[in-house]
This record gives C-alpha cells, structure tokens and sequence, in this order.
C-alpha cells in the first residue's frame, strides 16, 4: 500500500544513484524520440529493463543499439502505433510484456501529437479527434491493459507527460491543450482508485521547453538551441519511476522552474 506522501517531495532535488532503477522493468512510449528517447537511455543507463514503445521501428531499433553498446540491462522493442492500433493491438503488447516479464514496474506515457495551433473557431475537428485519441485515449487504453503487470509489481510507478497549457489554457493550442487537461484528470482520478489498494502510484510531469520536434512545430522561429536538451531533463522521471517517490501519488510536477 502507498504511505502517506511525504510534503514537500520535489523530483528535481533528488539525485538518483547509479542503480536507482536495479531490477525494474519500465515501458516507455514514444521512445524513438526526444524526450522518450532520453528517458529510455536514462532509464536503462540507471538499471532498468526498457520496453521501447513507439510507431517506428527503425527509430526504436536505434534506441535499442545505443542501450545495448552502453552494456546496459537487455532491452525490448515493442511497435505500436498509437494513432491506428485496435485491441489486439493493445492486447498483443500486454501478452509480450507478460510473457517475457511476469510483470511492469514503471510505465512512461510520452507519446504526443501538437495537431495544429488554430482559434476554435476555425480547428479542424478530424485533427482535433486525432490528437485527442493519441495524447488521451491511447494512453487510457495503454494504461488499462497493462494495470495488471503493474498490480504484480511490489513498486510500481504510473508517469503520464503533461504540459503548462495543461494547467492553464493559452488561446489557439486548442486540442493538444485539452488533451493535457485530460490527461491531468486522469492522473487524478487513477490515483484516487489505486491509493491505499494498491502499490501503484501515479504521477504527472512537464518536461517544458526542450530541443525536440514538437517545439520546432509549436514555436517554429525559436532559436533550438537555446533550449535544453532532453537528456538534461531526466532527472526527475527517474526519481518519480524509483523508490525516491513511493508513497507519492496524484501530483503533477515540473522539470524546469519555470514551465512554458
């Protein structure tokens, strides 16, 4: 059962040790980029067996060349398209988790989708339904068949990636936007109904500003490089997917000190 969650936990004071993640098996999504990339290498680099999740292939199988010369703990690829996968889909991968692990202890939700930066006014609602499904619906169906690996674990961990204009809206960010609020609640709501039933708990987290694609589309005249990179953002999902966080459930954090 989770314990009572200790004030004041900030996952960006924690240093993790080299080991933080030891005998952990932690599926990341969108691990073929950017920040799931990152996390992925930094998941394996602190121990954990990585089930790499993502759409492309040859993005995921460059994922996992880096952790295997890195001599890291085995990995595992998993293509799953987010966007176009039915239940079997889903089902499939929870088979494979099953089958070669008996069990989850951490689950990354990093995949997402910008859609378009438009007035409601003028949204196009075939977009507005893709980024819906992709950043919310897939990550509720995700989570739901993979809830009984992650009850086998003595320790788990439940990481949704949420955003600034998941907290407080910005005019034209439309569905994305949205689909963060949802996300929002859905952390809420999952912690509630595993709290005290439980050794799940179930975290949201703002990575902010960072040298990905998806800001290139958001802001496409800023300056990459003056953001940082998203291998120097790790830090606090390690702590929030290690023994660090135990006992913390139902929060949403940040990276950076000052989200976007």
């Amino acid at each position: 059962m989770n314990s009572t969650p200790r004030p004041g936990f900030d996952p960006r004071t924690v240093a993790p040790g080299p080991e933080e993640l030891a005998g952990r098996v932690i599926a990341v999504t969108g691990a073929g980029d950017g920040i799931g990339r990152a996390v992925a290498l930094a998941c394996a680099e602190h121990g954990a067996e990585v089930v790499l999740i993502g759409r492309t292939a040859e993005k995921l199988q460059a994922v996992h060349a880096m952790i295997e010369a890195a001599g890291a703990a085995p990995s595992s690829i998993a293509v799953l398209d987010l966007e176009a996968a039915l239940a079997r889909d889903y089902d499939a991968l929870a088979a494979a988790i099953l089958e070669r692990y008996a069990r989850l202890d951490g689950l990354v939700h990093n995949a997402a989708i910008l859609g378009m930066l438009a007035p409601i006014e003028h949204y196009d609602v075939p977009t507005w339904c893709r980024v819906l499904h992709v950043n919310l619906t897939a990550a509720f169906a995700l989570t739901q068949v993979l809830l009984p690996h992650l009850k086998a674990s003595p320790d788990a961990s439940v990481l949704f990636t949420t955003s600034g204009v998941g907290r407080r809206a910005r005019a034209y960010w439309g569905a994305y936007a949205v689909s963060k609020f949802g996300v929002e609640a859905l952390t809420q709501m999952l912690a509630a109904e595993l709290e005290n039933v439980s050794a799940i708990r179930v975290n949201a987290l703002n990575p902010g500003r960072s040298r990905t694609h998806m800001r290139r589309q958001a802001y496409p005249a800023e300056e990459l490089e003056s953001l940082p990179l998203p291998a120097t953002l790790t830090q606090p999902y390690i702590a929030l997917l290690g023994p660090a966080s135990r006992g913390i459930t139902g929060m949403s954090f940040d990276c950076q000190p000052s989200p976007p």
